[in-house]
């Protein structure tokens, strides 16, 4: 088999759906105690490395909460596919939460906020860690200014590692500079930081810590963090830009060699 086939072959026969699993529970004590049967239901989805990613079904049958990775024989053993489950409890549920998230986002591009923060509520209400409707809820609040609420978000988000995946990635920017432009520059810097723990190679990520740091009048760190997104890509023109605003201003002194900061007098 070619190599193309055997990797179309591979992709076909990824595990991906709903599963069960099973547990013997003690219930009671003495000589009322018994054992009863207790399912669980997963979301399971097999990575490229073998390793199978599995997420519980909350009570409105909708993956939530934090993933756990299983060994295939161990998920093999233990794990049992539920196709029906899926197609009469799941998919329905899934299909209900994404159009209200959807009509919840188009009335924040319209302008209407309170229809967007109440369409977002009631996505949260059906998966309160759904990050689309948490990033959506954030920045509702900010859009109008609401930075109490928003950092109760914020707050939310922080200790959501699913929130800074590359598939949430245009909410995430969108969030981190919403903070920044609301004058919430400390949660900026941990969002930011956040992200910086995750990926550190992100020369964006250092330029948006350095905006922040910049906003909070703390020059050095953020020369520190445009020297650092120089350092991942010399090529990087808005922070070289920035990096040649603060010295044409004299606000840092002269940049280390090999950052590709243009001389001032250039």
């Amino acid at each position: 088999m070619a190599d193309s086939e055997q990797h179309e072959h591979n992709l076909r026969m990824r595990i991906k759906g709903i599963f069960s699993s099973e547990r013997i529970a003690k219930v009671g004590a003495g000589s009322t105690a018994r054992k009863t049967t207790q399912t669980m239901y997963w979301y399971a989805e097999e990575g490229e490395d073998g390793l199978i990613w599995v997420q519980p079904l909350n009570p409105n049958y909708i993956p939530s909460g934090p993933k756990q990775e299983i060994l295939k024989e161990q998920f093999l053993e233990h794990y049992a596919p539920e196709p029906e489950f899926y197609t009469t409890k799941v998919y329905p549920s899934m299909r209900r939460l994404n159009q209200t998230i959807a009509k919840a986002e188009r009335y924040r591009g319209n302008g209407d906020c309170y229809s967007a923060e109440y369409e977002f509520g009631n996505a949260l209400r059906v998966d309160e860690e759904n990050i689309r409707a948490n990033f959506g809820l954030g920045l509702t609040y900010l859009d109008r200014g609401e930075t109490d609420k928003a950092d109760n978000i914020f707050q939310r988000l922080v200790r959501m590692e699913g929130a800074f995946e590359a598939e949430h990635k245009h909410l995430f920017n969108d969030f981190g500079i919403s903070l920044r432009k609301n004058g919430m520059y400390d949660q900026a810097l941990e969002y930011y930081a956040k992200a910086l723990e995750l990926s550190p190679a992100d020369e964006n990520l250092h330029y948006n810590m350095a905006r922040a740091c910049f906003s909070k009048a703390d020059i050095g760190k953020a020369a520190e963090h445009l020297y650092s997104a120089l350092k991942l890509n010399k090529d990087f023109e808005v922070a070289q830009k920035f990096l040649l605003f603060l010295k044409k201003n004299n606000m840092l002194p002269t940049s280390p060699a090999g950052t590709g900061v243009p001389s001032s007098s250039s």
